[in-house]
């Protein structure tokens, strides 16, 4: 099927009939070679791939507050004017939940405004091939203008530019545990939702035998993974009926931001087209652990780009950056954690003894604690901030990990002692506890002078209403 990368021997390219948004095109001339989309990076190089491979139309899409992507196919002129001039989106996008219902208390969106187009800007170096559409391409976009202030992928924007005014370079990857189902989208509502079949039964975390029964599966999510440019650096079976962990590598933070959120798009994609179905809410049944979405953070120093967390002389290379990063990921978990938890589902998995946390805490090299030092060499050393959940936009988990630990940089805060051993064995100060329900994470969100600091008032406003909402 990849038509686009074959001649026919006459100078032009085998196009399959089922192809139907492709037209011919002459090869490129000779010293010229095919763009390969992950070389996209200026509008001209869009406009370059998209006339390279004759698309008639192009898919474009952008990330919704809950981290749903919201797309659609638009035709090559259209797409190259709005390279050129930008675009608009329904605002609604911004304005309604993840079964399209509206948001009845929130003041940017809602019937008051008549629902107008919002700006939309087009990124040339988003650019993908998508493996399954004959050589369709995807460029995401986001929000312009006022609806910047409550873009969740501008949110994240906002903290990157702090950090690069602080001089860090952020680096981030994400992991995601996810349950499959060999149902589909109808059987599951003739089901009720319940009595779901999973993929495979019982509990066989790291099986060796289920990834081979189950090979081509997994090649094709590795494939997949490599095709559109969030590669996975680990793929296994986890602990509980049909759950697949899955570790995409390390990247700069704005692109690994996209590279989580487009991972959960399309591995949900695949399962569909293979006739299974996959989750990423945080816990779909009391029986079995919570999905994790856990973030690897690390900073780097602009100027040396040397790792801005490791020193050699420090008790586990813990450096005084990295020891008020904790401390800012620390004090500010509980006022963030409604970014990081972001539905009701979401409060059901922090609950002790199923691998997901219940206090701000931290530790080295250990896994009870909401965040966990990585110990290593410059390379290596980091935190991971296990209270992520795998239901949370990426955009918006990210910008709240980051943020949090930048305000503890520029604070010059110190984090509490490190905890040895079994945190949930241990009674932690008031202050550590988490909120127990979205509605408290909401109000603490409102409240935090920090949030509104980094993220804007606007943001706020508008994302703890949804969540009220919710």
């Amino acid at each position: 099927l990849q038509a686009v990368q074959r001649a026919d021997g006459q100078g032009r390219y085998a196009v399959p009939l089922a192809a139907t948004v492709l037209s011919t095109q002459p090869l490129p001339q000779p010293g010229g070679r095919m763009l390969d989309p992950r070389n996209v990076k200026t509008v001209e190089d869009a406009r370059r791939i998209v006339e390279e491979r004759g698309l008639s139309h192009v898919k474009v899409g952008l990330f919704d507050i809950d981290g749903v992507l919201r797309g659609k196919y638009i035709n090559r002129a259209k797409f190259l004017s709005a390279l050129e001039h930008g675009s608009g989106f329904c605002g609604v996008v911004l304005g309604w939940d993840v079964k399209d219902q509206l948001y009845d208390n929130t003041t940017f969106t809602g019937w008051h405004t008549a629902y107008p187009d919002a700006p939309v800007r087009i990124l040339p170096h988003s650019c993908r091939e998508v493996p399954f559409e004959n050589g369709m391409l995807l460029f995401l976009g986001e929000f312009a203008e006022q609806a910047e202030a409550v873009c969740p992928r501008n949110t994240l924007l906002r903290v990157i530019r702090r950090c690069q005014e602080m001089g860090f370079d952020a680096l981030a990857s994400l992991e995601y545990e996810f349950f499959l189902f060999d149902e589909t989208p109808h059987s599951i509502r003739d089901k009720g939702f319940r009595n779901l079949r999973p993929l495979t039964p019982d509990w066989f975390g790291y099986s060796t035998i289920r990834n081979s029964v189950h090979a081509e599966l997994y090649h094709e999510i590795l494939e997949l993974g490599q095709r559109m440019d969030f590669p996975i650096e680990g793929l296994h079976s986890e602990t509980g009926p049909g759950v697949v962990e899955a570790a995409i590598a390390v990247d700069h933070i704005e692109a690994a931001a996209d590279k989580a959120a487009l991972f959960k798009t399309f591995m949900k994609v695949l399962a569909q087209r293979r006739g299974c179905m996959a989750t990423f809410m945080a816990k779909w049944s009391e029986h079995y652990p919570g999905q994790s979405g856990h973030i690897h953070l690390s900073l780097r120093d602009l100027d040396s780009r040397q790792s801005a967390f490791h020193d050699p002389a420090a008790p586990h290379g813990i450096s005084a950056v990295q020891r008020q990063f904790i401390a800012g990921q620390q004090r500010l978990m509980p006022e963030f954690l409604a970014l990081l938890a972001p539905t009701v589902n979401s409060y059901r998995r922090l609950i002790p003894g199923y691998w997901a946390p219940t206090d701000a805490t931290w530790g080295v090299e250990n896994r009870t604690t909401a965040l966990r030092v990585i110990p290593g060499g410059a390379k290596s050393q980091r935190v991971e901030y296990r209270l992520g959940a795998a239901d949370a936009n990426p955009y918006l988990a990210l910008a709240a990990a980051l943020g949090s630990g930048l305000y503890g940089i520029q604070q010059g805060w110190e984090p509490t002692a490190p905890i040895s051993g079994n945190a949930y064995a241990v009674e932690h100060p008031a202050e550590l506890a988490l909120p127990h329900t979205l509605w408290d994470a909401a109000q603490r969100l409102k409240a935090s002078q920090a949030a509104r600091e980094l993220f804007g008032d606007a943001f706020v406003e508008h994302f703890a209403a949804t969540r009220e909402w919710e």
